[in-house]
């Protein structure tokens, strides 16, 4: 097989992509920081140390040893258990994931676990990125060893502590449910010499478990956060509202990068409760207009009070319909060679697929819309913020605000959904919200300052999952296999300008970037996949026999008018295998079940993995439905609110059954695997159904 990878970047605009601008240098955390955030959970045990490793970000091409952070733990006098968790949650499950990898080792009390999202720091860094963040599923993966190790040397340093108390060896005590125990039969909580322990030397070297003896990892466990989430009490980032804060809205230009023209403000100062308008630099170099008010609603009627000409000249005006046309005339040409093949075979092959298929642009659309406090003063600057990139906010924010990493204090909020919108390498929204309470400032007033989007600012603010082209020429022989295959993918590349592009950009190249074939064939789709896959891969033989199994598919009778659509994908590390089954009424696809076979190595909380799965499908879907696009006219973006962008819905959400492979290897990712291979399998069984090839989403049975 051969790939060609066209960068689509010079027939389209950069600032519409989700991740095209260049990455803000000088995103550092210093030790003073890493200080203050040691005593961010207070009192009792805190373990904040340093592990040998590697940031393979920094230089991907000569890695060095650096001192990569690991957590805290903190351990309270009542017993209770607090975990500063070096992530964000934001529906995924973290805020329970990693306090079970340390309560595992620990050997504590469930019932006495807590969770803290913890500021950005030093200490915080992904272990492997090398910066604190979210994303690339890699939670759980990258921090499985990191956590556990965590909680083995807290639990070695309250064992030597009540073994001081006792005058025995450590080795001679035991450890169960948040007490020690002594040889003869002495008890002590953790709680009560957690102090002492903090007193002691770190373990250099610690033991783990043997999987055997787990009694927490792999246990399906309800999350930690679920009973806030379920009776409101949760505080999420938009609930956020610091004392004496005012809140601002902005009017950004209607084309990305575009300036102020004419301000008439008159209108908007004469609303009561606005207390301030002026001009501000927004993302993409252009300009925009905050009003600040008393609340929102003042400060949303202050914003459509407003008459604005905008200066729309030298800017890029991009319409969606333009930009496919040049897709696909740069997918019928050569490009760089991501993966080479033999492909002579190809011209002389008797059967052949030339398919070419469309993805959209698309909006994030989380449920919480954007939002960020600042609270900016002379020499500081305090933001509370739901980010997925700390790291690199944080220098963002300094840089902004005039100030260096460590007098900017980030605190991670709850955040109610992002889907990669908060880790955008520009802190888009963070760097306006700093602009904001600068000119704020400037005017002579201080305190905080709530800066906040609508549904429609997050629909048509930018950073969409990019638009893509693929095209594909498949030969088969005679007998249905597959003698050479040529894919050219042609679009924007979501990791140009993020800390991972020295690493995952080879030479140009994305390297994040079937069914036709066995229906080409005569054969079946399953034993098609199969035979394909072969020896090399049997995570993903294993996967689909799982699936398959569960499913029926082969076996059990299907209603008149459903069939079976079948698809296998792995990403980060992470085998997803689904059969679906669908049907089309009056020429509406439905999707009525769905049968997932995971494969992401060990489970840790198979609660969670299941409940990744069952979002990822319901996003999935949600590309398939008609409106589920971000469209362009002349730079302005034609889609505002869920009146005219799709979003998956309950009545839409199939059947779902998750079913995880057993597994004693390390655990890979599970945040984004669900997700890519939803959308194949349905439009897999609708071309059973139809003859129809769904090769472009949303999915139009009418113009296929």
């Amino acid at each position: 097989m051969r790939i060609e990878w066209m960068n689509g970047v010079a027939s389209v605009p950069e600032h519409v992509s989700e991740h095209a601008s260049e990455l803000a240098a000088g995103a550092g955390v210093s030790r003073r920081n890493f200080m203050k955030a040691a005593g961010v959970l207070g009192g009792g045990l805190v373990l904040g140390f340093f592990v040998p490793g590697a940031n393979r970000f920094a230089n991907a091409q000569a890695p060095k040893a650096v001192y990569a952070p690991n957590a805290f733990l903190r351990i309270a006098p009542d017993n209770t258990i607090t975990v500063a968790v070096n992530r964000l949650e934001f529906g995924q499950g973290v805020n329970t994931g990693l306090p079970m990898l340390i309560a595992e080792e620990l050997d504590a009390d469930w019932s006495q676990m807590r969770s803290e999202l913890a500021p950005a720091a030093d200490v915080y860094k992904d272990p492997l990125f090398g910066i604190q963040m979210t994303g690339g599923s890699g939670t759980i993966n990258h921090s499985y060893t990191q956590y556990r190790e965590i909680g083995a040397r807290a639990r070695a340093m309250l064992v030597a502590a009540a073994a001081q108390q006792w005058k025995v060896p450590p080795e001679k005590c035991k450890t169960a449910k948040g007490m020690i125990i002594g040889p003869s039969g002495q008890r002590v909580s953790y709680g009560s010499v957690a102090d002492a322990a903090m007193k002691l030397p770190l373990p250099e070297k610690v033991t783990l478990k043997d999987p055997k003896q787990f009694h927490i990892i792999g246990k399906p466990t309800p999350r930690l956060d679920a009973r806030a989430k379920s009776n409101g009490s949760q505080k999420f980032g938009i609930d956020n509202y610091p004392q004496g804060v005012k809140v601002a809205v902005v009017a950004r230009p209607t084309v990305f990068g575009a300036k102020v023209g004419k301000l008439d403000a008159s209108k908007a100062k004469a609303i009561k409760g606005v207390l301030d308008v002026f001009e501000i630099a927004t993302d993409r170099g252009g300009r925009g207009v905050a009003v600040i008010a008393d609340g929102y609603w003042p400060a949303k009627q202050g914003r459509d009070a407003l008459l604005i000409e905008w200066d729309n000249s030298g800017v890029e005006k991009v319409s969606s319909d333009e930009q496919l046309n040049a897709y696909k005339a740069l997918a019928a040409q050569p490009g760089i060679v991501a993966k080479d093949a033999d492909i002579s075979k190809l011209a002389s092959a008797p059967q052949k697929i030339i398919a070419e298929y469309e993805f959209p642009y698309l909006a994030h659309a989380p449920m919480e819309p954007l939002n960020c406090v600042v609270d900016l003063k002379a020499g500081s600057c305090v933001v509370w913020a739901g980010t997925q990139f700390q790291t690199i906010d944080q220098g963002a924010i300094a840089r902004t605000a005039g100030l260096k990493p460590e007098q900017v204090t980030l605190n991670t909020m709850m955040a109610g959904g992002g889907f990669g919108r908060r880790a955008v390498p520009t802190s888009d929204y963070l760097v306006e919200a700093v602009n904001v309470a600068k000119a704020y400032m400037a005017s002579g007033k201080s305190g905080p300052v709530k800066v906040m989007w609508s549904r429609e600012d997050d629909i048509r603010g930018g950073y969409y999952r990019p638009s893509h082209v693929h095209r594909a020429e498949i030969g088969l022989d005679e007998t249905g296999n597959i003698v050479a295959w040529n894919h050219t993918v042609v679009g924007q590349s979501i990791l140009t300008g993020t800390p991972f592009e020295s690493m995952m950009v080879k030479n140009g190249v994305d390297a994040t970037m079937i069914d036709e074939a066995a229906r080409l064939a005569g054969a079946d789709p399953v034993a098609y996949r199969k035979q394909l896959i072969g020896k090399d891969h049997p995570r993903h033989i294993t996967a689909l026999n799982l699936a398959v199994e569960k499913s029926g598919y082969g076996k059990k009778a299907l209603p008149a008018g459903h069939a079976w659509g079948v698809a296998v994908h792995e990403s980060f590390g992470t085998v997803v295998a689904y059969v679906v089954e669908a049907s089309v009424d009056k020429g509406v696809p439905k999707l009525h079940q769905v049968t997932g076979a995971i494969h992401c190595n060990r489970a840790v909380n198979p609660m969670s993995i299941e409940a990744q799965a069952q979002g990822a499908i319901l996003m999935g879907l949600g590309t398939t439905l008609p409106g589920a696009a971000i469209t362009l006219k002349d730079g302005v973006v034609n889609q505002q609110n869920f009146s005219d962008y799709m979003v998956a819905r309950m009545p839409d959400m199939p059947k779902v059954e998750i079913h995880i492979v057993p597994s004693d290897d390390p655990p890979s990712g599970m945040g984004e695997p669900g997700l890519p291979p939803l959308a194949p399998a349905f439009a897999n069984a609708i071309a059973k159904l139809t003859g129809k090839r769904m090769r472009k989403l949303p999915f139009d049975l009418a113009n296929a």
